[in-house]
């Protein structure tokens, strides 16, 4: 059964893109067959794998207004069984153009109950707010991964996000679940970073993942790469990091790898 994943934070700059990213590659590297999907409309991730934004004839904004069918947008990547949905500047369109359509929340999961038969896991990039593609991104999904940065103002915010998915629980989608929350840019040198990660127990006292990413250099210059960090330094920290987050996501979905 298809599991969907959509990374979630509405403050940027926390490592979003890039779990998203390499989650996506890591669970391909390990056998599964993973569609990306990117829903903001800086389209990092599709930058990030290695798609030319200008090239891109069909993205996931014309599959969100129907004018392509979503299998149609879909483009393969360096990684064997990776493909994503690309997104444009025009996807900030769909903010406005949404407002006044029927079901409006549920769009993309519409459009991925056409294609999600094909793949073992759909990961959803969000954009850094609560607008209405994050809010189709949250009801898309089955479970939500948040990536937590270990600095000070890392938890602002994080109770608006709490409550705006308890909100989708009561109203829309009464099975959405948090996965978890994953701690991104760690650095062990500091103190902050220990302090961070002792707050974010009270929010999560069991969801936390015990992979941490660290933070390094080569995981911040593989986007502009347009590669993966598996494909950019696959023996360096980062890399063994993203690895280790995709076991233990398998594990606790019950499956092998």
């Amino acid at each position: 059964m298809t599991k969907i994943i959509t990374i979630v934070n509405q403050k940027g700059g926390v490592g979003k893109t890039t779990t998203a990213i390499n989650l996506a590659a890591y669970l391909a590297e390990l056998g599964k067959f993973v569609l990306l999907a990117d829903m903001d409309p800086q389209g990092n991730a599709t930058s990030g794998l290695g798609i030319n934004r200008q090239g891109i004839s069909g993205s996931i904004y014309e599959a969100l207004s129907g004018q392509r069918r979503f299998h149609d947008i879909v483009q393969n990547t360096a990684h064997t069984g990776l493909r994503v949905a690309p997104a444009t500047a025009d996807l900030a369109g769909a903010n406005i153009e949404l407002v006044d359509v029927e079901r409006r929340e549920h769009k993309l999961a519409d459009l991925l109950e056409e294609v999600k038969h094909a793949y073992d896991y759909v990961v959803i990039d969000c954009p850094p707010s609560l607008g209405l593609l994050t809010v189709n991104s949250l009801v898309a999904a089955d479970e939500l991964l948040i990536p937590v940065q270990a600095e000070y103002y890392a938890l602002e915010g994080l109770g608006q996000l709490l409550h705006t998915i308890q909100l989708i629980q009561t109203h829309i989608k009464q099975d959405l679940r948090i996965l978890g929350a994953v701690i991104t840019m760690f650095d062990k040198r500091t103190r902050l970073s220990e302090d961070v990660m002792h707050e974010l127990y009270k929010y999560f006292p069991d969801r936390i993942f015990r992979s941490v990413i660290p933070r390094t250099v080569r995981l911040a210059e593989a986007p502009s790469f347009g590669k993966s960090i598996l494909h950019y330094e696959p023996g360096g920290k980062g890399a063994k990091a993203y690895e280790r987050l995709a076991e233990e996501i398998l594990e606790r979905h019950g499956l092998a790898f």
